[in-house]
């Protein structure tokens, strides 16, 4: 089992090595698993888990004061789930993969997302809001919770912004099977009940027998750039993972003037690429 797993696309953090320490564990608890689907759920968890990154516990705050998470899979057979603005839910990754696997859609969103997590075991109604975070939120004097989305709008134009989420993408050579996913807590001081690219197949995720790829960066433009299906269809045009990384970066770039990061992963190993100050990756084999 091959794992690489991403941290966000962003700025440079101020602690990078805890941050990549913990990388490092989400990519080698993946490797250990013996299927890809439980490798990319089990990698993420440990993200969405850590308040250094901006999935699960410790997720971006909405401009009501709600960390909502969102979350897609995919594998190489095209089997996709989905899940988006669920509060309370720290491990998002483990919702999209019921919804894959239990129901037949491919994307349920909000509170009904959130009954369908506590129904299959999921862990919900946690407090995914950070000490730091509620600081911060409290310090961006917020609207009034009895303000509606216009007031929350003029408060949030010169403060929506941030962008980075996790993700990460598992290839098993034996039986030559892929998937990807990626998971978010959205970008800070969002308008209430946001999506942006991480659940959107083909934008913040997506998977084909060539291979798969997870991004990260600034959602909407992602999602009108389709980032992870450019990725992958270079991967099926013959590019390798890094070469297939840099193109989709290059072509985003040019097409938005925007700021993201992708992994890529192929049958021969993996590659990523970004045009922001940073993107911390790691990569494991369970040989």
């Amino acid at each position: 089992m091959r794992v690489i797993c991403h941290g966000g696309a962003g700025g440079v953090p101020d602690e990078p090595e805890p941050r990549q320490a913990v990388l490092d564990d989400a990519a080698e608890t993946g490797a250990d698993e013996s299927t890809v689907v439980d490798a990319v759920v089990s990698a993420v968890e440990v993200l969405e888990e850590s308040p250094r990154f901006n999935a699960g516990y410790g997720g971006a705050v909405q401009s009501d004061g709600v960390v909502r998470t969102d979350a897609g899979i995919m594998t190489e057979e095209r089997e996709a789930g989905a899940v988006a603005s669920m509060p309370g839910v720290a491990n998002a990754a483990a919702v999209a993969r019921v919804v894959m696997e239990e129901t037949p859609h491919v994307f349920v969103s909000g509170v009904h997302a959130v009954d369908l997590a506590d129904d299959f075991g999921v862990e919900v109604e946690r407090e995914l809001l950070t000490d730091d975070g509620r600081d911060d939120y409290e310090d961006a004097d917020p609207p009034a919770h009895d303000g509606g989305p216009q007031a929350h709008l003029e408060w949030l134009e010169e403060k929506f912004g941030g962008h980075d989420t996790v993700g990460a993408v598992a290839h098993d050579p034996g039986a030559d099977t892929f998937a990807a996913c990626t998971s978010t807590g959205g970008r800070t001081f969002a308008l209430a009940g946001r999506v942006g690219d991480v659940p959107q197949i083909g934008s913040g995720f997506f998977c084909a027998p060539a291979g798969g790829a997870s991004a990260t960066g600034a959602g909407e433009d992602i999602a009108k750039a389709t980032l992870t299906r450019r990725a992958v269809r270079h991967l099926e045009d013959g590019l390798d993972a890094q070469a297939a990384a840099d193109r989709a970066i290059a072509e985003f770039g040019e097409l938005t003037g925007s700021s993201a990061g992708v992994i890529v992963l192929d049958g021969a190993g993996a590659g990523s690429a970004y045009n922001s100050e940073g993107m911390q990756t790691s990569v494991a084999t369970d040989e």
